[in-house]
């Protein structure tokens, strides 16, 4: 069989291209430290690739979300321990407002304590978030949740909670209401206050039984106002707590689906290194021996 000269530089032409194009493809590969540089490379190792690569996504959206949760969890710890103050400290006013040393003036005095602690009350209960929003207004985020009345307070936001997905089936409220804070548990603090104060700035004339009835009323829904922030405090710290479990476990997840798609993608760089070199070597062998091919004619042959 005859083979012709074009079919000669057609085959030699073609076999260069094919290597040229597969050392450039190792060259893209060694670049970019992928094994996969396209999905006909590795058509299943590359689907795979996709579903671990959302699943890697998927898991960094939710460690964002947790991390949203733990820092408005947090803030609404960091207000209600200083409500919880502030109540131990409304209590032991009332207490010693029961002294029965105590004259008109000195209960005067302590009603102008329990004045400022309520004004405090009313700060922490409308205070805001990082972002500028108001923590126990429920929904109402933009709306502050109370009022100072003539007789407490009126509170102005709505029962909802804010919800996160902090795990892949897992919704965590990540706000209280500051209704069932301030005013929740059997009592209303501003109104226990108020009365308290009130109660403090009228002159006894002498008689002291309204005086013991109203300061045992203060003390027992000061009690449960306490217990009442104390519940919640607890509820918040277990949620703060679950969510420091829900971050070890993602930190799990995140290093098994990043291992996956290294063994998916991931290129061994001494074997790619390898094989470079010996595609290199064998494209110049294939150059050279082309152009000596080429090179040949009739008249090489012929003596001058």
């Amino acid at each position: 069989m005859r083979i012709s000269t074009s079919t000669i530089y057609q085959s030699g032409s073609a076999r260069m291209s094919e290597l040229q194009a597969a050392i450039a493809k190792n060259q893209s590969q060694i670049a970019s430290g992928l094994r996969i540089t396209s999905p006909s490379d590795d058509p299943v190792a590359a689907a795979r690739a996709v579903e671990v690569s959302q699943s890697l996504s998927i898991n960094t959206q939710l460690t964002n979300n947790r991390n949203v949760a733990k820092s408005s969890l947090s803030q609404s710890e960091s207000s209600l321990s200083s409500v919880s103050e502030l109540l131990d400290a409304a209590k032991s006013n009332i207490v010693t407002a029961g002294s029965g040393t105590l004259d008109d003036t000195q209960r005067g005095y302590i009603a102008s304590n329990l004045r400022s602690q309520l004004d405090q009350l009313l700060a922490l209960a409308n205070s805001k978030d990082g972002s500028g929003s108001y923590q126990f207004a429920g929904y109402q985020t933009s709306t502050q949740p109370f009022t100072q009345t003539a007789t407490g307070a009126q509170y102005n936001g709505d029962q909802g909670q804010r919800l996160a997905q902090v795990g892949s089936s897992r919704q965590m409220a990540i706000t209280e209401t500051g209704q069932s804070i301030f005013q929740g548990g059997g009592q209303d603090i501003f109104k226990t206050l108020t009365d308290v104060i009130t109660l403090l700035e009228t002159p006894t004339g002498g008689g002291n039984a309204s005086l013991t009835t109203g300061l045992a009323t203060a003390n027992t829904n000061i009690d449960k106002a306490i217990d009442n922030v104390s519940t919640v405090r607890a509820s918040i710290g277990s949620r703060l707590s679950e969510l420091d479990t829900l971050d070890n476990l993602g930190s799990s997840f995140d290093v098994q689906y990043q291992k996956d798609l290294n063994d998916l993608q991931g290129l061994d760089y001494n074997k790619a290194i390898t094989t470079l070199s010996q595609q290199q070597v064998t494209l110049e062998a294939a150059q050279k021996s082309y152009l000596s091919i080429t090179g040949l004619s009739l008249f090489n042959y012929i003596n001058p």
